[in-house]
């Protein structure tokens, strides 16, 4: 399927999800999983429309940035290791993994150093998957205390990660879970500015994160897909 038709498809899906639980389709962003194309084809996906683009790893996304750097808002959306933050910090709008203070005091002081904010989500691991990064959804509350102070990052969400299920309806409680525990923080006044967002939700679940309440949703193999898949190698 041509990447025009994908996009067209998952707006169609977001939209029905929209309309099913009563939310606006303009409070649903979606970010463009890139980790898997070249540089070229990223183009493509820019070329396309499709402003929001996530990384998992710098390593991966180096080539990438050195080439379209200046098109686009990128997020960074994989576990993010301190020594990392320098490389990141700048050419990343959006950090979604935000799980430790080490990481949020070197965030901080690299921020500081450069006059800018980050703009964070912090990750939590709700189905409690040991495979998964996160703090379990009662850290939360004392990790937001701890990192109150730090005038550089700005928390605005939280995001999580779902087991990948056969059925996405199996998913419900992981991203219901998540919007129950941002509103209850909220009510705690934990951050500066009531958190908003949810980083929820990928191509398996999308339209179940939509229904909870997403507001954005990571996108790859039902959006973007692989490099081969832009070369009819799999069609």
């Amino acid at each position: 399927m041509a990447l025009e038709e994908r996009i067209k498809e998952v707006n169609a899906r977001i939209e029905a999800a929209c309309a099913r639980s009563g939310r606006s389709r303009n409070d649903v962003n979606v970010i463009a999983v890139t980790k898997y194309i070249s540089a070229a084809t990223m183009e493509s996906v820019l070329d396309s429309g499709l402003e929001h683009v996530g990384e998992n790893r710098w390593q991966n996304a180096a080539d990438k940035w050195s080439k379209l750097g200046d098109r686009g808002s990128w997020h960074f959306i994989g576990h993010l290791q301190t020594n990392k933050v320098k490389d990141v910090i700048e050419k990343f709008e959006f950090i979604h993994s935000l799980d430790r203070l080490s990481l949020a005091q070197e965030l901080e002081k690299k921020a500081s150093a450069l006059g800018m904010r980050v703009k964070a989500f912090v990750q939590v691991n709700i189905s409690g998957e040991i495979s998964k990064y996160g703090l379990s959804p009662e850290a939360v509350a004392p990790f937001l205390e701890q990192i109150r102070e730090l005038e550089h990052v700005d928390v605005i969400g939280l995001m999580t990660m779902a087991p990948h299920e056969q059925d996405p309806e199996k998913t419900r409680h992981v991203f219901r879970g998540l919007r129950e525990l941002r509103d209850r923080l909220n009510g705690q006044a934990l951050t500066r500015e009531p958190m908003i967002h949810l980083s929820m939700g990928m191509s398996n679940d999308f339209e179940v994160a939509v229904e909870e309440g997403s507001t954005w949703l990571r996108l790859g193999s039902v959006l973007v897909g692989r490099e081969e898949d832009f070369h009819g190698r799999n069609e």
